[in-house]
Formats: structure tokens, C-alpha cells, sequence
């Protein structure tokens, strides 16, 4: 096996930390009811620290979408998955349906979360991806106006591409993905992952699995979405 780097071909390996929110969102009732709140609890107590120990195990660096919601209440959770190396990206604020919101309270939701993972990383984030899988009227021109690199929410083509916004190709690329490739449907499996269902004790050993499995071809380059948009935005 050849070791990761960026002539590799690419494999993104992407968790959502969405933690309580997936049912808060929801129904804001489900913040007073404490059995609910805790399978979401789960992904932040138990999940995400067994999947930071076996990507540190294999020497991985990869991307977490994180609400910002779940910054604030986790704040040392978000530091450790930032000082080991990982990207931490953009997934809303409340992890609300964008659909759902007016032009001004999704615009808040973004900054908001911007200014969360700025205070953590010292920068703003490269990538969106959004709640629910899908946007509003508003969000591609807000991921311009905020200048993400990236987008990965789409589920039109099997390659990176830059989007095209009023018939003009503009630099923001997307990194579509499918739901075949999701845990959810599987668990209610991404390489998209989601913490509380890949975290489990008998499902993270699927996960090591599959990380052997692709780092025994040759030429794999499992890192961050940052790093591959930033290696590919010249030549999209």
C-alpha cells in the first residue's frame, strides 16, 4: 500500500455530529423529553470519540459537518476533533429545514455557525453541507456571499463539479454524494457517517474495515473535503 497523498485518487470520509438536534429540529418539544434527547446524546458521548480513536489509529484526517448548536453545548468535543487534525465544516445552526426558515433567520443560522468554527479553528469554514439534504431559494447565493468553497449536498453526478448559478460557472464546488453511500438508511452506513449509528461498538468495526480495505489499493488518498477542493479548484 502507498501512503495517502494528494496524486492519490480521493475518498472522502465525512461524519455529521448532529447530535440532539436531528430530533429537536424536528419538534422543539423533544427538548424536554430526555429519553428522545439521549439517541442523539449518544453520537457526541460515545460515538465521536471512538471514531476519533480509530481514525487517529489509522493516521486519517477527515471532514466533520457540525451544527452549530452543537458546538456550544460540546465546545471540548469540537477542539479535540479540531486538534487532531480534522476539519470541521459547516451544518447549519439548529439543524432546522431550511425550507422552513425566512430569508433573515437562515442568514443568521449561517453566520452564527461561521463565527463558531472561526472561534475553534481560527478561520471560517470551506464547506456546507445542509440539514434535511436540501436548500432553500436563498442558499446558493449565500454560500457565494459568504465565500464557501464547497458544497456537498448534491446528488447529480458521481465527480466534483463547480455549480452554475445563473448561467455562470462560479467557483464553488460540490461534492455530491448519494444516499446509497449514507449510514442512514442503513443504520437509521457515508462515507457519509453519522456518529451515533457508525459509533456504535459492533458497527465501528465495519467502519476499520472498510478503511483497510481502501487503503489496500494503491494510489488512495483519504483526507479532508478542504484539501481536495483546494488540490481540484483549478482544474474543475
Amino acid at each position: 500500500m502507498k501512503s495517502d497523498r494528494s496524486s492519490g485518487f480521493p475518498v472522502l470520509l465525512t461524519f455529521d455530529l448532529d447530535a440532539e438536534l436531528l430530533w429537536t429540529s424536528r419538534d422543539p418539544k423533544n427538548w424536554n423529553r430526555p429519553v428522545a434527547l439521549s439517541q442523539g446524546a449518544y453520537g457526541h458521548r460515545e460515538g465521536a470519540p471512538r471514531i476519533l480513536n480509530l481514525l487517529a489509529k489509522h493516521g486519517l484526517r477527515c471532514t466533520f459537518f457540525i451544527p452549530g448548536m452543537i458546538i456550544e453545548r460540546n465546545r471540548e468535543l469540537v477542539k479535540d476533533i479540531h486538534a487532531a487534525g480534522h476539519e470541521i465544516a459547516h451544518h447549519s445552526y439548529s439543524h432546522r429545514w431550511l425550507e422552513s426558515l425566512t430569508l433573515q433567520e437562515e442568514r443568521e443560522e449561517f453566520e452564527k455557525t461561521i463565527n463558531l468554527i472561526a472561534n475553534v479553528t481560527g478561520r471560517n469554514p470551506f464547506g456546507y453541507r445542509s440539514p434535511g439534504a436540501e436548500f432553500s431559494p436563498h442558499t446558493m447565493d449565500l454560500l457565494l456571499e459568504y465565500g464557501f468553497l464547497y458544497s456537498s449536498n448534491f446528488f447529480d453526478r458521481d465527480a466534483p463539479y463547480k455549480h452554475i448559478v445563473n448561467g455562470k460557472k462560479t467557483e464553488l464546488i460540490e461534492f455530491p454524494f448519494a444516499w446509497v453511500l449514507d449510514d442512514a438508511p442503513f443504520f437509521l452506513y457515508s462515507i457519509q457517517l453519522v456518529g451515533r449509528m457508525i459509533g456504535r461498538p459492533s458497527r465501528i468495526t465495519l467502519l476499520d474495515r472498510l478503511i483497510r480495505y481502501i487503503r489496500s489499493h494503491k494510489n488512495v488518498w483519504i483526507t479532508r473535503c478542504d484539501e481536495v477542493a483546494l488540490a481540484l479548484k483549478d482544474t474543475l
